[in-house]
């Protein structure tokens, strides 16, 4: 099981690139990520009832995180999977052959990073998924998307380099004890009392700020606001919830081992630390904002700042962070898909041409209004619920300035990021319109109002089976060795 949930993508992408109607071609992203969908529900309830998903010696196997995130990235896949073709068909003059081909690829890769248990393999994989998303990003073909696919892969390019430091450094804390050298995380685990704890630090450091930098984390998010400004709605989605996941696995993976160590304390410092960062440098750039795309780039800033957080503070603060990272992700799709919409309707993404969203494309200005609230933390969406739980274990736990500052760093975004939202949708829109310009429409709409039904279930109800692999992976983080 744990080959086929990597070779189904894979030979999707073979067959997407072969497919040569440029018209069908599109079709095959729906049906190829229900089936992976499929393919991932199963090995999750195989898992559950006591089977072992693995391969390569172990080097892939499916746990309790793997199953919360593997279950997480087929639902986004899929549900990004049904507006690709109504997308597409509106980009109808050019070639979608590389952008199925990409977005099968990625999927293969982040289905990697989700399942392996060797660090080298993951840093592989993680480094191929940037590589497959490069050209998703330079899809629309101009001198700024161009600019902001190669900041995207050399900033990324620096940051696998540092990740790759780091795991030598944690291999050699091995050798340095006087252990045999490894680099498979369930015998870094095991080994990780005895690991030499100034190499471990210096491991911990690199790697954080390696796999930090595909996550987005401030200071090295500076990739961010110009590929999320350029990519269409979908691809926006997808590096918000889907990439940007798999790098925040990869820091969990990490911390995991300093958690089973003596290091767990100095591990929750720095994540603490650079969690709130984060939140204030998203905070300072979202006021007075005047690009509504990049806005939501500052505000994925934002939000990886609340899942390292959530995990730095501990506790049932864990639980809330992989909560948010399911609802971030999904919230994220109905203002990355709205917005694409509102785009191609302006033509434009600045608050200076685009306002009146609510009248020009009803549904979709509604929608991005309905995401901001959800994404800013408004009962009684999903959001509210991870947010709350962060900052309930916080005060309990008697991290008063922590739980302030978070709270503090909250209210600005939702002022600075509620005054772009509120020029976009209100107000009358402008005078001059194309008669061929975008209108909403079906194939482009009903996707984002799944999203918007799941943000709205997790906020008011959570499911029991869900409930129970986030507690099994919460409890599997924070377990001590």
């Amino acid at each position: 099981m744990a080959y086929l949930l990597i070779v189904f993508p894979l030979s999707l992408a073979a067959l997407a690139f072969a497919c040569p109607s440029n018209r069908l071609r599109p079709w095959l992203l729906p049906l190829g990520a229900l089936g992976y969908l499929g393919l991932a529900v199963t090995a999750i309830v195989q898992a559950s009832a006591g089977a072992v998903i693995a391969g390569l010696d172990d080097w892939l196997l499916l746990d309790a995180l793997g199953k919360v995130v593997l279950g997480f990235l087929g639902t986004l896949y899929f549900l990004c999977s049904l507006y690709a073709p109504g997308y597409l068909q509106l980009r109808s003059e050019r070639s979608n052959r590389v952008f199925c081909t990409s977005l099968f690829t990625m999927l293969a890769m982040m289905t990697i990073v989700t399942l392996s248990h060797h660090l080298g393999l993951m840093w592989v994989a993680m480094e191929a998924t940037t590589l497959s998303t490069g050209p998703l990003l330079y899809f629309n073909r101009t001198s700024r998307s161009l600019e902001a696919t190669w900041k995207y892969l050399l900033i990324g390019s620096v940051g696998i380099a540092l990740a790759l430091l780091g795991s030598f450094f944690l291999a050699y804390s091995s050798l340095k004890s006087g252990l045999e050298s490894t680099l498979l995380f369930d015998q870094l685990i095991r080994d990780a009392p005895r690991l030499s704890p100034p190499w471990l630090h210096a491991a911990f450091v690199l790697l954080f700020i390696g796999y930090g930098t595909k996550m987005g984390l401030a200071p090295m998010h500076t990739w961010k606001p110009d590929a999320y400004g350029e990519v269409p709605g979908l691809v926006g989605t997808l590096l918000a919830g889907g990439v940007t996941t798999c790098a925040f696995v990869a820091v969990l993976r990490v911390y995991q081992i300093c958690r089973a160590g003596a290091e767990a304390e100095f591990a929750r410092e720095v994540m603490i630390f650079m969690g709130l960062l984060s939140m204030a440098v998203a905070a300072v750039f979202m006021v007075r904002q005047r690009d509504f795309k990049r806005m939501l780039a500052y505000s994925s800033v934002e939000h990886m700042g609340i899942l390292v957080l959530g995990v730095g503070i501990g506790g049932t603060a864990v639980y809330g962070a992989l909560l948010h990272l399911i609802n971030n992700g999904l919230t994220k799709g109905i203002l990355f898909l709205s917005a694409g919409n509102i785009h191609r309707a302006y033509g434009s993404k600045v608050t200076d041409d685009v306002r009146g969203a609510i009248k020009r494309v009803p549904f979709s200005g509604v929608l991005f209004l309905i995401g901001f609230l959800a994404i800013t933390g408004s009962p009684p969406f999903g959001p509210f619920v991870s947010e709350f739980t962060i900052l309930n274990t916080a005060i309990r736990d008697g991290q008063f300035l922590v739980g302030g500052l978070f709270l503090l760093m909250l209210n600005v975004v939702f002022i600075g990021m509620g005054a772009t939202v509120l020029a976009v949708v209100q107000g009358e829109p402008p005078e001059k319109q194309d008669a061929h310009a975008f209108k909403d429409r079906m194939s482009t709409g009903v996707p984002i109002l799944l999203f918007l039904g799941l943000v709205l279930m997790l906020g008011l109800y959570i499911p029991p089976a869900l409930e129970a692999l986030l507690r099994e992976a919460a409890a599997f983080l924070e377990v001590k060795g």
